[in-house]
């Protein structure tokens, strides 16, 4: 018996796992659809912030997966829900990329930029490819003089580039502003449980009934098992079955498969 005969609820990562970078991988097309023919409910789950909702859907279509922004999981798109919930209309001077900007706009959240004396609600860090020191001075600034939280989308330190390799990841930006503030961020993103939560929360499944396939141990492995999900990692991105078997019995993934055509 495979493992979807009882799973209600599969969650993928992207970057590594269904593709890397504008490479698709092999069967991955054809694993989410049997995850849809057997009755599992998909979405999908990454932890990059550059990117909008409505962006990996065409991506998706672009690789043969049909999907919605309702199917759709970032950390962009967390941060910003939550940050909402918790002050409406907020102000918030970011680090990040056109995506982020506008999960945020979207939210009714205020993108500024700090101004000496400016009181701002939040300081939003995530993956930015055209990182400036006048970036690192805007959030340093809020931090420390316009009391704002520091939120970071995820601390993910490198991301899966083609060809095996990889590249700083947001976490590398975070780690930056951590150290420029003296001040540690809360984070939204995998491995953090925030958006697995909300996932078993719109499905209304048990997260015993849940599979979250991934690359990466420490983020996709440590989210699934930290809610009690069914885990299974894919040689296709970051971690190696070397570094699995090398973990502790806790950390590592109830499978491990070379590509996605063993999920069944």
């Amino acid at each position: 018996m495979g493992v979807l005969a009882n799973c209600r609820v599969a969650v993928f990562d992207m970057d590594g796992v269904l593709w890397t970078m504008d490479e698709p991988l092999p069967q991955a097309a054809e694993a989410v659809a049997r995850c849809r023919r057997s009755g599992a409910a998909v979405f999908f789950l990454t932890n990059n912030s550059s990117r909008s909702r409505q962006s990996y859907v065409e991506k998706l279509a672009r690789f043969g997966i049909p999907s919605t922004q309702d199917d759709i999981v970032t950390s962009a798109h967390a941060t910003a829900i939550r940050l909402a919930a918790d002050r409406p209309g907020a102000t918030v001077v970011m680090i990040g990329e056109a995506g982020l900007r506008q999960e945020l706009s979207d939210a009714g959240l205020r993108v500024v930029e700090y101004a000496e004396g400016d009181s701002v609600d939040f300081v939003v860090v995530g993956w930015d490819r055209m990182l400036s020191y006048d970036k690192l001075a805007q959030a340093h600034g809020a931090v420390v003089r316009g009391g704002a939280r520091f939120i970071a989308t995820n601390r993910d330190a490198t991301y899966p580039d083609a060809g095996g390799r990889t590249l700083p990841g947001g976490g590398s930006i975070v780690a930056a502003v951590a150290t420029c503030t003296g001040v540690e961020p809360e984070t939204i993103g995998k491995p953090e449980p925030y958006t697995l939560n909300c996932i078993l929360d719109t499905v209304g499944a048990l997260p015993g009934e849940c599979l979250v396939i991934g690359d990466r141990l420490d983020t996709d492995i440590a989210l699934g098992r930290r809610v009690g999900a069914i885990t299974a990692l894919v040689l296709t991105g970051v971690s190696t079955r070397e570094e699995c078997e090398a973990a502790p019995a806790d950390a590592r993934p109830h499978h491990i498969w070379p590509n996605l055509s063993h999920l069944e």
